[in-house]
């Protein structure tokens, strides 16, 4: 459960209004012009909003689907699910466990060897690259 709170007056200043949209109001950006979708930099990909750890780079994969995917998290503690059912059907949400920030969504096509796709919005993450 969400453990780091803020308040939307702080939000709203700190994140641009994107980031605001997807993570605040379960916004989605459109397919194929996030800043991730097709990043192949190393590293770890954190939440915008309040900064946890929440995907390594050596699980995200080229989904095809536009977002940048992963086919795990980087500890299962960190992104918490969520029964989603808007826009007319049923879906898996992921948030941060830390802040509640939305994420994205968690489908059941991904590769091996979990069989799953976080689906991640680009504006909720933050590329915390590995130095070389």
């Amino acid at each position: 459960m969400a453990e780091k709170t803020y308040t939307d007056e702080e939000l709203r200043e700190r994140l641009t209004a994107a980031q605001y949209q997807v993570t605040q109001q379960a916004g989605t950006e459109r397919a194929f012009t996030g800043e991730y979708w097709d990043c192949k930099d190393d590293g770890m990909y954190h939440c915008i909003v309040c900064d946890a750890a929440l995907f390594a780079s050596d699980t995200k994969y080229e989904s095809g689907s536009g977002w940048p995917s992963f086919y795990q998290a980087a500890d299962d503690a960190k992104v918490e699910r969520k029964v989603d059912t808007s826009h007319g059907m049923t879906r898996v949400e992921a948030l941060c466990a830390s802040c509640g920030a939305h994420l994205g969504h968690v489908f059941t096509d991904g590769p091996a060897p979990t069989g799953e796709r976080f689906c991640m919005n680009s504006a909720s993450l933050r590329l915390e690259k590995t130095e070389s």
